[in-house]
Formats: C-alpha cells, sequence, structure tokens
C-alpha cells in the first residue's frame, strides 16, 4: 500500500513538473523543474528496484547536465520580448504539430494491447547471485555492446555538431600572444623613478609608452611605472 502512495505521487509530480518545463516563461525556472523532473524520476527507479540508474540518474544529470543548463541559461542575454513574439508568430504551426501528436498517442494507447503469449517470450536471464549493477553491466556490455558503442558515437558527432553551428570568428577579439609574453624582459614593461616628496609623474614627463602598435606588439602592454620616494631623515 504505502509503495503503491509513493508511486503515484513521485509520477504526478514527474508529469506536473515535465508540464512545467515547457509551460514556465522564465528559462531558470524550466531547469529548475527539470531538476524536480529528475528527482522524481530517480525516485520511481527506486520503486522499481533499480537503485543503480537512480543514484545515476541524480549524479549524472541533476549534478552535471541539468546545472550546466542552468549556468548556460543565466549567463545568456535573453530577449524575452522576441521569444514571445516568435512564440506568437509560430503557434499555430506549434498547435498543429501538438494535435497530430496527441492523436497519435492517443490512437497508440486505445490499438495497445498485451499479447496473449508475453510470458512464453524469452527475456534475458538474470542469474539469482547477481545485483542489479552487475545485471545491468552485463547486459549492456556482453549482449547490446555495439548498440551501446554506436549510441556513444551519435552522441559525440552531435556534441561536435553542435559546436561547429554555435563558434564564431570573431575578428575584434583580443587574442594573447604566449611567446611575445615569454619573451618580454622587465625592462621593456617596468620603468624605475625616484620622485622627490611632492612630485608626481606628470611633472616628470609622464608614463613612456611603447611607440606605436608594433612596439606594444613586440614588448606587450604600456609600461608599468613604480613611484618611489627617498626616505625621510629621522
Amino acid at each position: 500500500m504505502i509503495t503503491q502512495i509513493a508511486f503515484y505521487f513521485f509520477a504526478a509530480v514527474l508529469i506536473a513538473s515535465a508540464v512545467m518545463v515547457v509551460s514556465a516563461r522564465n528559462p531558470v525556472h524550466s531547469v529548475l523543474f527539470l531538476i524536480a523532473a529528475f528527482f522524481n524520476a530517480a525516485g520511481l527507479f527506486l520503486i522499481a528496484g533499480a537503485e543503480f540508474l537512480a543514484m545515476i540518474l541524480v549524479i549524472a544529470y541533476v549534478g552535471a547536465v541539468a546545472v550546466l543548463f542552468l549556468f548556460v541559461v543565466m549567463m545568456l542575454d535573453v530577449n524575452f520580448s522576441q521569444v514571445r513574439e516568435g512564440l506568437q508568430r509560430y503557434a499555430p504551426v506549434g498547435a498543429a504539430v501538438g494535435l497530430v501528436l496527441l492523436v497519435e498517442l492517443v490512437l497508440s494507447a486505445t490499438a495497445w494491447r498485451i499479447a496473449p503469449n508475453v510470458r512464453d517470450i524469452p527475456h534475458a536471464r538474470v542469474p539469482d547471485a547477481a545485483s542489479n549493477t552487475e545485471a545491468l553491466g552485463r547486459l549492456i556490455y556482453t549482449d547490446y555492446v555495439f548498440l551501446f558503442q554506436a549510441c556513444g558515437l551519435v552522441l559525440l558527432v552531435a556534441m561536435i555538431g553542435a559546436i561547429v553551428l554555435t563558434l564564431r570568428d570573431r575578428p575584434s577579439a583580443k587574442r594573447q600572444d604566449v611567446a611575445v609574453q615569454h619573451a618580454r624582459v622587465p625592462a621593456d614593461t617596468l620603468q624605475m623613478m625616484t620622485l622627490a616628496l611632492g612630485e608626481s609623474t606628470t611633472g616628470n614627463g609622464g608614463f613612456r609608452r611603447p611607440v606605436g602598435r608594433s612596439a606594444e606588439k613586440r614588448h606587450g602592454p604600456p609600461a608599468m611605472v613604480v613611484e618611489t620616494s627617498p626616505d625621510r631623515e629621522g
């Protein structure tokens, strides 16, 4: 009885969180609801006896993927007015696609039946002495190892494609020349001046700067001036 109550509680919160992920106006709130959905899905895995999948879901998705999404969304400068304008413009197309998907789901749910000989279908045999994690590892890395590696290659290609599509070359961006920085000497970037009390660098000719862009490229940024004053007599 307690297990059934916990199952329906986690399932209801999971469905509500999933709906809020796509319906929340603030992207940060969407990511927070996504984290809540991951936690409730982990609870369902625990009820089903798959404790390894539950821990992986919490550690990998909540601890890494969802937090990465949150940081990316918070650092992006999103113009919410343009987002709302685009939503209103493409709302009919989105509603049509959603209606088609809803009809397909309804047809699939009404036409789905349990096969009468489902118990006779051979399934993967789990040894009695093996734990849940060991049985899952044997199934993935023995029976479906090629499909597992193929999924990894697909994710790698998707990651490279996303990087290529979002990478932009900015000519105005400042870049460091490590070789030039390592070749600098203190005489090129540091200027020592001895100033009397009450005097400043302005009265002594000011800062001495490298001449032109070539000098800046050769010696790095402008020189640093260190002001010193003679010791006072006691």
